[in-house]
């Protein structure tokens, strides 16, 4: 019987060691750094931000070049982007930089305190302000114009803030503005007579065949070739909280509260405008190349001056 005894206590020991052995090897939770800008790919990720903040370290941004310099530094894991700058970040960082998914449609619109521009052929002759220069928003629009034929016939002068824009077209100090969502629906809040002139999505399908694209997540190759798993994970989670901004009712005051967003009234009228989605795999990999071919076609500094290959992108499905 001592012997037994002994036997099982060797046994029990044996297995409690082995537990706590595979309790010690277990990977700690990786929490990654995740960089968005102020706008639909911040709304987009709002309810990652409230609710999986042990998993995820999200950072608001104002302008696409400071997260440009800090995904090259290293300092962030994904960040979401506007579509051309993967591209350029890709070629900069030699293969880097890898897309996992689409987050934004186009989110452009032209505004008018008048009523002379009824058609895209109306802004000849006229001055157009804008913003995002040297981002997606400056070569949508010399591609637009480019088709409609009007290249060299519209003056475009370039501000740097979408705020301080914004902020000119509500107080009625300029005629015409390009910008994207949520300040269109900050101006249309703040003004009794701006208006949408131009739905720049609708003009781009009437002149290309490709999707208009704004933007897309992208993540360190590293990060992706080290944590597969967390890296899927967060996709997953960016479509589910994309999936709920434009369908619950309380993604506005969510939205506003994280400080995305001005006001909930603003992020209310913004949520259908802003073409929020999380498209992955070969559909998001046919509808960016697509994209950046037209980009580079117009403008090959649009996409960094090369033309990305297919290891630009990674499915996760």
């Amino acid at each position: 019987m001592r012997t037994i005894r002994r036997t099982l206590a060797v046994l029990l020991a044996a297995m409690i060691a082995l537990l706590c052995f595979g309790c010690a090897q277990e990977k700690p939770q990786i929490v990654l750094n995740v960089a968005a800008l102020k706008g639909p790919t911040g709304m987009g990720l709002a309810y990652v931000m409230s609710e999986q903040t042990d998993a995820y370290h999200v950072e608001m941004f104002d302008a696409p070049d400071v997260v440009a310099g800090k995904f090259i530094n290293g300092e962030i894991d994904i960040a979401a982007i506007p579509i051309n700058l993967a591209a350029t970040l890709y070629n900069k960082t030699e293969g880097e930089a890898v897309m996992i998914a689409i987050n934004t449609l186009g989110v452009l619109y032209i505004l008018e305190n008048g009523e002379s521009v009824q058609s895209f052929a109306d802004l000849a002759g006229k001055k157009l302000y804008a913003t995002g220069q040297g981002s997606t928003p400056e070569y949508v629009l010399a591609y637009l114009l480019e088709k409609n034929g009007l290249t060299g016939q519209v003056e475009v002068e370039y501000l740097a803030e979408h705020a301080t824009l914004a902020a000119m077209m509500a107080a009625g100090e300029v005629e015409l503005a390009m910008l994207p969502e949520p300040n269109v629906s900050s101006v249309l809040v703040k003004s009794d007579v701006a208006r949408v002139a131009l739905d720049l999505t609708a003009e781009w399908d009437a002149v290309s065949d490709t999707a208009l694209l704004q933007g897309c997540y992208i993540v360190r190759r590293s990060v992706l070739e080290e944590e597969p798993e967390a890296v899927k994970a967060f996709v997953e989670a960016a479509a589910d909280s994309a999936a709920r901004v434009v369908s619950e009712d309380g993604a506005a005051k969510l939205i506003a509260e994280l400080g995305i967003v001005g006001s909930e009234d603003i992020a209310a009228r913004a949520i259908p405008n802003c073409n929020i989605v999380c498209i992955t795999g070969e559909e998001m990999r046919q509808a960016a190349a697509a994209m950046l071919q037209v980009l580079f076609d117009a403008n090959p500094a649009s996409v960094g001056g090369t033309l990305p290959d297919d290891a630009l992108y990674a499915s996760l499905d």
